[in-house]
C-alpha cells in the first residue's frame, strides 16, 4: 500500500514539475533585434518642431517623452533602464539602430543599442 502511495506521489511530483517548466518557458521572453530609426514616443514617425529631427527628438525627451524606435510602420517605446541605453538612443538621434530587447506589445524593454550598419 505504502508503495502505491510513493509510486502516485512520484508521478504526481513530476507531472507538476513538467507543468512548471513548460509553463515557465512560454512566458519567457525572448531578446529580438530590432532596426530601425531612433525617434521619441511624442512624435513617432514625423517629428512636429521645425529643424532637424535629432533636434526636436532631444527636446521632447528632454520634457519627458520616452525613446522610440520607428520599425517600418510601427512605433516601439523604448523602455531604457541603464544610462549608457539612453546614451546610446541620444547619440543616435535620427539615425538608424539596432535595439535588442524584450518586445511587449509596443513596447521594447531595451538590453542594447547599436548604430545599424
Amino acid at each position: 500500500m505504502k508503495s502505491r502511495w510513493l509510486k502516485h506521489n512520484v508521478f504526481a511530483v513530476a507531472i507538476s514539475l513538467a507543468a512548471v517548466l513548460t509553463a515557465s518557458s512560454a512566458f519567457a521572453a525572448k531578446v529580438q533585434t530590432f532596426t530601425g530609426t531612433v525617434s521619441d514616443a511624442m512624435c513617432g514617425a514625423k517629428h512636429m518642431m521645425e529643424g532637424d529631427p535629432a533636434s526636436c527628438l532631444r527636446a521632447c525627451v528632454q520634457k519627458g517623452s520616452k525613446y522610440a524606435l520607428v520599425v517600418g510602420d510601427k512605433v516601439y517605446i523604448l523602455d531604457t533602464n541603464d544610462k549608457s541605453s539612453s546614451d546610446a538612443l541620444d547619440k543616435l538621434a535620427g539615425q538608424q539602430a539596432k535595439v535588442k530587447g524584450e518586445a511587449n506589445g509596443d513596447i521594447i524593454e531595451v538590453k542594447s543599442v547599436a548604430a545599424a550598419k
